[in-house]
């Protein structure tokens, strides 16, 4: 049985914490705390799925207890309402600045505090499914690259390269971080790829590159026909992130900007990594020996423009690869 969301209502005076409990102890799990310090202990004791906070109480106010609970990292995520007499606009601005989500003035309306309840009750949820969605799938990314690879710190490395190779190429930081989310999955048709192959210490056959390379189509097919923009990104970094600037590359030997602008930045980060890790099949290259590679295959496997960026920001991966390395 799932259970009702729990509501925290903090205000020094009875009278109102009894009229929020009218209007929804129906509905919601309350719990109660006439002061801000009290409203501090409840919460680190058991953290609620929302607040309504008074703003005028005696000691620490409903500000300070906003400002508090925004500065800590365990609960800067619940959704905070003020709920005041206080009705004038800078009143207001001070609530959302310090992190409140909404504001409701006193005296309550029942149908607008039941409302306002449900919808940021709503977005929480929606946060939340955002969130396992996309931890879904970074661990779907994992579990393609655990056999062959240092258990999932290359996607961890070479997402982080590719988000930064982006923005060092003028996306947005919204976008960036699509490509970030989705770079694990680039990988995924690995799953239908013989461990014979995959894990092959020597060099592979005619015949087992050409089983290799179907990662690129099974990829593809496993993210197909999806609505989330996030998979339908993922299925074209899955399809195209073998394929080269001058045409030479698999499943479909695209040239140039014929291939995706996502897959050129992911095939610069993959390789570069893949390259600096060791492997069932060979061992680690240098960080010089790999720049050099990007900078002598630029206009060749890479998009120039994207090899000279990537270069040019070395420091800077070089600090990402440092921080997520064993």
């Amino acid at each position: 049985m799932i259970e009702k969301p729990r509501i925290l209502v903090v205000d020094d005076e009875s009278t109102n914490l009894k009229v929020i409990q009218t209007v929804l102890a129906d509905e919601y799990r309350l719990a109660f705390a006439k002061s801000g310090q009290a409203a501090l202990e409840v919460i680190q004791q058991n953290p609620p799925n929302l607040i309504l906070l008074d703003v005028m109480m005696p000691g620490m106010s409903g500000i300070d207890v906003c400002r508090a609970l925004k500065a800590d990292a365990a609960t800067q995520h619940i959704p905070v309402i003020f709920v005041t007499a206080l009705n004038d606009d800078d009143d207001e601005y001070n609530g959302f600045s310090v992190g409140a989500v909404d504001y409701i003035t006193k005296p309550i309306t029942p149908a607008l505090v039941r409302a306002r309840v449900k919808t940021h009750l709503s977005l929480v949820q929606a946060k939340q499914l955002k969130k396992a969605h996309i931890d879904l799938v970074q661990r779907l990314g994992a579990a393609a690259e655990y056999k062959d690879t240092d258990t999932g710190e290359h996607i961890i490395r070479m997402s982080l390269y590719s988000k930064r190779l982006a923005l060092a190429y003028g996306i947005s930081e919204e976008y960036a971080e699509l490509i970030r989310q989705a770079a694990p999955m680039h990988d995924i048709g690995k799953i239908g790829i013989p461990d014979a192959i995959l894990l092959k210490p020597g060099r592979l056959s005619t015949e087992e590159f050409a089983s290799m390379r179907e990662h690129t189509t099974i990829g593809a097919k496993i993210l197909e026909d999806s609505d989330s923009p996030l998979i339908q990104l993922a299925r074209v970094l899955a399809m195209e992130h073998h394929e080269k600037w001058d045409g030479t590359g698999y499943p479909n030997g695209l040239v140039g900007e014929a291939i995706s602008l996502e897959a050129r930045i992911v095939a610069i980060a993959d390789v570069f990594d893949a390259l600096t890790s060791k492997r069932p099949y060979k061992e680690a290259w240098t960080e010089a020996e790999a720049f050099a590679l990007i900078k002598e295959q630029s206009g060749c496997h890479f998009d120039p423009a994207l090899a000279e960026l990537f270069l040019s920001i070395k420091s800077e991966i070089l600090d990402i690869k440092q921080n997520y390395s064993r």
